[in-house]
């Protein structure tokens, strides 16, 4: 049942309102690029919109506490559809990442895998702290171990799909929760000193032994290392025209519904193009500073709440969120490599909006369990 006194976190609600105003007007102007066949993008996301919100509503209702226990069924569950994939799923751009379901669209099982790890290892770590009273370094050894296979299972079967924003997403989470479970540091230090020393070998056999590294791990792979590596050197249609049409926008944009190149992806990896075309230096500048905004009000949120366990998910949604948000913009603007990765909340997306708006319901429960405390 419902608890009797709600507090609702009326800024991140505030937030959420924007954010759905920003996506709206950002996949409209994004839509004379898209294929037809699509269907109306803006009514769709207005109506993951209206689903998102629901689902807040959801997580109130059963209670986070609901959602831990029951993380080992989520994760099971999550993997198991990861699996399917490499079986059933049919191949788009050379991935076979989305299950699609006639009539109702696709469905991409790994954006729902970030909610899952982020229960699983926040389940594991309370469940270890609980069992073992003291950390020492054998302890602690143990939780990186079983965090580490928590961690593999499903990067491994993403990584097959391939979909490698979303493993280093799953990275991402796990660094944090580790890294906030109170694990010294010098864990830290050793398992980067370990990856260096593997990336050094990695990296080794590909730039040396170019053949070796084929044979090892396939043709498709090699590629897609070279693509990540040379992305600055590389003269591609979605980097350069995402450039130009960033920057020939100057200080307030084409205006609505004016975007004057084409690129791919123009809904959903490169909406921040969208949008920085439409509305210019003046647009670009306060949406970042409101994602900015946005982002320290969840990170007041952790700080303040007393709760662990809270604290862990917190951690885990802002690791996320912080990374997608630096990697989208900043490769629409070739500081980065483009991997694919989404603008949260305002790229078009199912799939991805919906695991984010139930991680936004998390940390309203958990502003609502904050403020009854006090």
């Amino acid at each position: 049942m419902l608890q009797k006194k709600i507090k609702i976190d009326k800024t991140l609600l505030f937030c959420m309102l924007i954010f759905t105003i920003v996506s709206l007007i950002s996949i409209y102007s994004a839509s004379m690029y898209l294929s037809k066949t699509l269907g109306n993008l803006v009514l769709k996301q207005a109506l993951w919109y209206l689903v998102g919100f629901f689902l807040i509503f959801l997580v109130f209702k059963f209670k986070l506490s609901f959602f831990i226990k029951i993380a080992p069924y989520i994760y099971l569950l999550n993997n198991i559809l990861l699996l399917g994939l490499l079986f059933f799923a049919p191949e788009i751009n050379g991935s076979k990442c989305w299950y699609v379901i006639n009539g109702f669209g696709s469905f991409q099982p790994s954006e729902f895998m970030k909610i899952s790890l982020i229960l699983m290892e926040v389940y594991t770590v309370e469940k270890f702290k609980r069992k073992h009273t003291e950390m020492n370094a054998k302890n602690e050894l143990k939780l990186i171990l079983l965090i580490g296979i928590i961690f593999l299972i499903p990067t491994i079967l993403t990584f097959l799909e391939p979909d490698t924003g979303a493993v280093i997403i799953y990275f991402i989470i796990t660094i944090f929760i580790l890294f906030i479970s109170g694990i010294r540091f010098r864990w830290f230090l050793g398992v980067g000193l370990f990856a260096v020393i593997i990336l050094s070998i990695f990296f080794g056999i590909y730039f040396f032994k170019q053949e070796t590294f084929i044979k090892v791990f396939g043709s498709d792979f090699f590629y897609r290392i070279d693509r990540v590596i040379n992305w600055q050197n590389g003269s591609g249609m979605q980097l350069e025209n995402s450039l130009a049409a960033i920057g020939s926008s100057g200080f307030l944009g084409h205006g609505f519904n004016n975007t004057p190149l084409y690129f791919p992806e123009a809904g959903t990896d490169f909406i921040f193009t969208v949008f920085a075309s439409n509305f210019g230096l003046v647009g670009s500048v306060l949406l970042i500073l409101f994602i900015l905004f946005f982002d320290l009000h969840l990170i007041k949120i952790g700080m303040d709440t007393k709760n662990k366990t809270h604290k862990y998910i917190i951690a885990g949604i802002i690791a996320i969120l912080i990374y997608q948000q630096v990697q989208n913009i900043s490769m629409t603007i070739g500081l980065l490599p483009i991997t694919g990765i989404t603008l949260p909340f305002i790229s078009y997306g199912g799939s991805s909006l919906l695991a984010y708006m139930v991680l936004i319901g998390f940390c309203m429960y958990i502003y609502n369990e904050k403020e009854l405390e006090n």
